[in-house]
């Protein structure tokens, strides 16, 4: 074999040499190609991953803090009709209290009413000698009744009349005595104000029913209570609440348990803790 022969031999292994290598730099070209898109698509969906989750994560805190300013406002709009409506109430039960200042004004029907209250109390205690205390203007009408109130005491129970010690102290007189001042106190019938009626106790002083009128009124309002609500702030047959007149109420619905029915309180009179009938109040 000739110098040419060795040449032309030695270049085609070149060309073959050069077009493997061509093709396996392709090879390896469009392997790295796809390695580096797929990868891409990975880091790509990864991150497309991640901002999804972020972006629902803080859609969530969104609507978690909505639903929180929701229901806060709800609270407090609750909170508010709430005490718009204790507001009426007590507003109805401060008007009763003031009306209760004329029951005395009436002498036949508050003489009726005392010695009513003085029959109720004894039946409650059912002790053979009490301690009776009033108001100093109610003095006259309640010694005027004692009697009569004994007598039909002992005809209701069947036993021997009682005796009854009126206290020499008194319960203090209503607020129209105060200058016009008109306070409705919460506390003790026998306290800074009293609208009438009596305070009778065991003569120990240990047990004491309250037949004042300001107790019987907090009696009554507090039975009548889911009442007064239900007819001031209750549905109506279309089911929205309605808000009526505070007015109506207080005539037709709570003074009769304190006028008109007399012995419609008494099974509610609690017994209270002992009055120190050695001091005034």
């Amino acid at each position: 074999m000739n110098d040419a022969d060795v040449s032309k031999q030695i270049q085609q292994m070149v060309r073959f040499i050069r077009q493997e290598a061509e093709e396996k730099a392709n090879e390896i070209s469009v392997s790295a190609e796809e390695e580096f898109n797929i990868e891409k698509l990975q880091l790509v969906e990864a991150e497309k991953k991640k901002i999804r989750q972020e972006y629902e994560k803080k859609e969530k805190q969104v609507e978690i803090r909505k639903k929180i300013e929701y229901s806060m406002q709800l609270n407090a709009s609750r909170i508010k009709v709430l005490q718009a409506q204790d507001d009426v109430v007590n507003e109805m039960k401060g008007s009763a209290s003031k009306d209760l200042l004329n029951v005395s004004h009436d002498h036949h029907v508050y003489k009726r009413l005392l010695k009513d209250l003085i029959v109720q109390s004894l039946v409650r205690l059912k002790e053979p000698a009490v301690l009776l205390r009033c108001r100093k203007e109610d003095l006259h009408l309640v010694e005027s009744v004692l009697d009569s109130a004994k007598d039909e005491y002992t005809s209701k129970v069947n036993v021997h009349p009682p005796e009854i010690f009126v206290d020499d102290v008194h319960l203090p007189p209503g607020p129209s005595h105060h200058h016009g001042f008109f306070h409705h106190h919460h506390a003790e019938a026998h306290g800074p104000f009293c609208s009438g009626g009596v305070v009778i106790a065991s003569q120990d002083g240990k047990i004491v029913c309250e037949n004042t009128l300001d107790a019987r009124l907090d009696v009554a309002f507090s039975k009548k209570l889911p009442e007064i609500r239900k007819w001031l702030f209750g549905q109506d047959q279309h089911g929205s609440k309605q808000i009526r007149p505070v007015v109506l109420p207080l005539k037709g619905r709570l003074w009769p348990a304190l006028r008109n029915q007399p012995h419609s309180v008494s099974s509610t009179l609690g017994i209270t803790k002992p009055i120190d009938y050695t001091q005034a109040p």
